[in-house]
């Protein structure tokens, strides 16, 4: 089961709206969700609630947001995770990933850090990788000594809608982390939405092609116009010489 909930990101309001701090807006959504208010903890270098009634939980959880820069976020999560005595594999970090498009997301246990500063730093203070992760697609620039800029600006609109549905997507899954009930989480996180049904085919409508190919409009008779008005008069010849 997941106690500890770890949204990556930079603090200060000129990083609030970049890419890098998708994980940040996670958090901010399941505290929303959950009616917790997020308070500084200087024992712990971040921002903090601990929610003691979550749906599905056996007792209380935490949500971080670390406020040590993304780079030394473990030193923010491992004083955390060893006072309340929580285990690498009770803890969740949501990050943003480059490899995946905007509206897409993978949740997995342990791997690599992909090299993400963030998870690097989190490895190294845990003295583990064994942690949940909830990597959340942001795109890549395509040239890879643009993605320090990239990540520390500001999506477009579109994009960052995106990763807005991914992450109100993720949090119908998390009542089943709550209950370590990790298998039904993934499914449901990587459940791809219903194909749209295709429209029905349009009623057909009567054509003059189709009237042509009844036999009984072939079998009716053609009236010619000059039928249809009478006997063609001809014309007088005038009085004989």
């Amino acid at each position: 089961m997941i106690r500890l909930f770890v949204g990556l990101g930079n603090p200060g309001a000129e990083y609030e709206d970049t890419r890098h701090n998708a994980g940040f807006w996670w958090i901010d959504s399941l505290a929303r969700k959950l009616g917790a208010s997020l308070q500084v903890e200087r024992n712990y270098y971040g921002l903090c609630a601990r929610v003691n009634n979550a749906p599905g939980a056996s007792g209380p959880i935490w949500l971080l947001q670390p406020m040590t820069y993304m780079n030394l976020s473990g030193k923010s999560v491992a004083p955390l995770a060893r006072f309340f005595k929580i285990a690498p594999e009770e803890i969740l970090a949501i990050h943003d990933e480059l490899d995946l498009l905007p509206g897409e997301m993978k949740f997995k246990q342990g791997g690599g850090n992909g090299g993400h500063n963030g998870l690097k730093d989190m490895q190294a203070q845990l003295g583990s990788a064994n942690f949940w992760r909830l990597r959340l697609g942001i795109g890549h620039p395509g040239i890879k000594s643009e993605v320090a800029g990239y990540v520390l600006r500001k999506p477009p609109l579109a994009e960052r809608q995106a990763v807005e549905d991914c992450i109100g997507k993720s949090m119908d899954a998390l009542e089943f982390m709550l209950k370590g009930e990790m298998d039904k989480a993934l499914t449901k996180i990587h459940a791809k939405p219903p194909r749209p049904k295709p429209p029905k085919p349009a009623p057909q409508v009567a054509t003059a092609t189709t009237s042509a190919n009844n036999p009984a409009a072939l079998a009716s008779p053609s009236v010619s116009v000059a039928e249809s008005a009478g006997p063609v008069p001809t014309p007088d010849p005038g009085p004989k010489p």
